[in-house]
């Protein structure tokens, strides 16, 4: 159980954050703005929440609960064995439950004739807008992983994320205005 008794610390004054085995690293460094892109589509998931209800709004609870996970993975570095006995890691059923989601979710849904703008209902636009970030997250965390090892749970949950919450926002649409269409050309 986490217990915060003081918010500030001034440990980070100088530009360096500690990683969950200890060790400093500097802010910027691919790790911690990995993680700090998890927090920031943790963040906007919260944001849609407030234009959700029902099962979608209770998914995106539990997701946002499993992107603390994946930032509690990507803060402790792997390969340091006490470190590891302690760590938080993803696993595999958290990636199967967003597969299984969306499966159930799409069933519900038209195919697929064109690509689709993000927009429509707030909650879904808000969704779009929760999965690009997502992306960028998945996109750093991709780069850390050319760099140092990482839990490829970790990486594979992010990217079935950004899945989800495309099938999310596409089932959030179909009950209110349905998804914005593309038309190529429309205004040449």
């Amino acid at each position: 159980m986490v217990r915060i008794t003081k918010v500030y610390t001034r440990t980070g004054d100088a530009g360096t954050t500690m990683l969950g085995d200890g060790s400093r690293v500097e802010k910027h460094s691919p790790r911690v703005v990995a993680y700090g892109d998890v927090d920031e589509a943790n963040a906007a998931l919260g944001v849609a929440c407030t234009s959700l209800q029902g099962e979608i709004h209770d998914d995106i609870r539990r997701i946002q609960n499993d992107l603390f996970d994946v930032g509690a993975d990507l803060c402790t570095p792997e390969g340091d064995a006490e470190a590891e006995k302690t760590a938080l890691r993803v696993v595999d059923a958290q990636v199967t439950w967003l597969e299984e989601r969306m499966d159930a979710l799409n069933e519900s849904l038209p195919p697929l004739r064109s690509f689709i703008l993000p927009g429509g209902d707030s909650g879904a636009a808000a969704l779009h807008m929760a999965r690009t970030i997502v992306r960028r997250a998945e996109r750093e965390i991709a780069e850390l992983a050319g760099l140092e090892a990482i839990n490829p749970a970790a990486v594979r949950y992010m990217n079935r994320l950004s899945d989800y919450l495309f099938v999310s926002a596409r089932y959030v649409n179909a009950g209110a205005e349905g998804d914005v269409l593309w038309v190529p050309g429309k205004h040449r």
